[in-house]
């Protein structure tokens, strides 16, 4: 829809955003009865010309929004083009029979689309990722009012207001105040003035290559165990597999009862099988 709708240079702000936002200033607004007249061709009628139309004139609603959020260290050409996105979404969802103006309807998805912007690009980690959370991000973000740490009366006052308890605002507080940090040291620096996480990071016993090799090696050994096994006769393999492989473990008297042979003779037998196992396992 939305290749349809609006020229490039205007549904995405390109390196000269004053020049956007320039142009878009210059498009008219509508009135109540142009949009009413719009929003029901595009409903009834599916008329993408009128969607053009409704779209190109909000887009200076858009610019409007996304100044609102350049708190956050993001390219606000970057909020116009994810806004602009949510625009569309809101024109196309838009029905004039709900006797509302489509920019009180088309808010909530433009700062939705805004707000999933900047919690992926904020930080690698998302700093919040349940409905919960993403509210709590932002109310935050607006709540305080200085930049150090909340006070316990602020803290109860936050949780109050945005309903949420007091440990839950504590624990967002700490998110919002991380940095993202390398994990390799910086290039060009001192290594014995500056510590980076892999230097105190790393564990020997999980390395990657050690990890793989010894399920390698395990892998190698259960193979051919299972070769040297298929080359025993069905009564040695049946002696081990009961001696060995089964609880409760059989005696050589059961098995000496079982095949008609002394026990001493289901003894010879059982190393002679444990014999040629590790002498098959060994040539694997």
């Amino acid at each position: 829809m939305a290749s349809q709708l609006i020229p490039i240079e205007i549904s995405a702000p390109g390196a000269n955003l004053d020049a956007y936002i320039r142009v878009v200033n210059t498009i008219p607004m509508l009135s109540v009865d142009e949009e009413r007249s719009l929003s029901q061709r595009l409903y009834q009628d599916a008329d993408v010309e009128a969607a053009r139309q409704l779209v190109m004139a909000h887009l200076r609603f858009v610019v409007y929004v996304a100044r609102s959020y350049s708190g956050y260290g993001l390219s606000e050409a970057d909020l116009i083009q994810e806004g602009n996105v949510g625009l569309m979404k809101a024109v196309k969802r838009f029905n004039p029979e709900f006797q509302v103006r489509l920019v009180s309807f088309a808010v909530h998805w433009i700062k939705a689309e805004m707000h999933e912007f900047i919690l992926r690009n904020w930080r690698i980690v998302r700093l919040a990722t349940t409905k919960a959370q993403r509210k709590l991000f932002f109310n935050l973000r607006s709540a305080k009012k200085r930049l150090g740490w909340m006070g316990n009366q602020e803290v109860e006052q936050v949780a109050n207001a945005l309903g949420v308890k007091p440990e839950v605002v504590r624990q967002m507080e700490g998110r919002l105040a991380s940095h993202d940090q390398c994990f390799d040291l910086p290039a060009k620096e001192d290594e014995d003035v500056i510590v980076a996480p892999e230097q105190y990071l790393s564990y020997q016993d999980d390395d990657p290559a050690d990890i793989l090799e010894r399920q390698d090696s395990h892998s190698d050994e259960q193979s051919r165990l299972r070769d040297a096994f298929s080359h025993l006769d069905s009564r040695a393999f049946d002696i081990l597999s009961q001696r060995w492989l089964q609880e409760p473990k059989a005696t050589l008297h059961d098995l000496a009862g079982q095949y008609g042979i002394s026990a001493e003779r289901v003894r010879q037998l059982e190393q002679n099988a444990l014999k040629k196992l590790r002498l098959g396992v060994q040539a694997g």
